[in-house]
């Protein structure tokens, strides 16, 4: 089971690059959010690194969404799905392992790209620190509770709006903690362990469910 489960990793890094969802389009689309959001509210480099923390936040959860809606879709699409739910791996390990790829392939240079972004909104160190601890710390919840929207749209094409529509209320809590963490990392009245053990309880939990809820998904789509 474990060398199946780690062919289905590779796999899975390998088609996330092909798809354009690997590295280099959601760091691209990160860039772009983030240079963006300067023009619209000016040069304050008071209030850019005030509200940088959000700002790197929204554009890693929009980033993260980047591939989502192809997690299950194409395996749909090709047949491969009903092999997977035939095997003898269970298939909420299956989702855990493809999420895994999915995080790796997305999330992971988002986080390593975060200070460098930082950088260009006037945030100090222990600011881009805290903000590249909590989208590590946070990230994961994003991922997971992405595979349920993807999930529950494999069958539909073009169902990427709607995925973003499911998921989105769904990472409200992740936002929230992941950019209270962030604040408070640079100063603040709350203390940054309160938001930030939040935040890792929201990554553990989504860990723990979201793949028994992805999978769920999936058996009923094939009935």
């Amino acid at each position: 089971m474990t060398a199946a489960l780690s062919a289905l990793f590779w796999r899975e890094l390998k088609l996330a690059n092909r798809i354009g969802g690997g590295a280099a389009m959601g760091v691209v689309f990160f860039l772009i959010l983030v240079t963006i959001v300067p023009f619209s509210i000016g040069p304050d480099l008071n209030l850019l690194s005030r509200i940088g923390p959000a700002i790197l936040w929204i554009a890693a959860l929009l980033a993260t969404l980047l591939g989502l809606d192809r997690l299950f879709q194409s395996d749909q699409e090709d047949g491969s799905l009903d092999a997977l739910r035939m095997s003898e791996t269970p298939l909420e390990l299956i989702v855990a392992v493809k999420c895994a790829a999915h995080w790796c392939a997305t999330c992971l240079p988002l986080i390593a790209a975060a200070p460098l972004f930082g950088v260009m909104l006037a945030m100090d160190g222990t600011a881009l620190a805290g903000v590249t601890a909590t989208l590590a710390a946070g990230t994961p919840a994003l991922t997971f509770l992405g595979a349920i929207g993807a999930a529950l749209t494999a069958s539909l094409r073009r169902g990427g709006l709607l995925m973003a529509i499911l998921i989105l209320p769904l990472a409200i809590p992740v936002l929230i903690f992941g950019v209270s963490a962030s604040a408070a990392a640079s100063g603040g009245t709350v203390p940054f362990l309160t938001p930030f053990l939040v935040l890792l309880a929201l990554s553990l939990a989504s860990i723990a469910l979201a793949p028994f809820a992805a999978a769920a998904a999936l058996r009923a789509m094939s009935d």
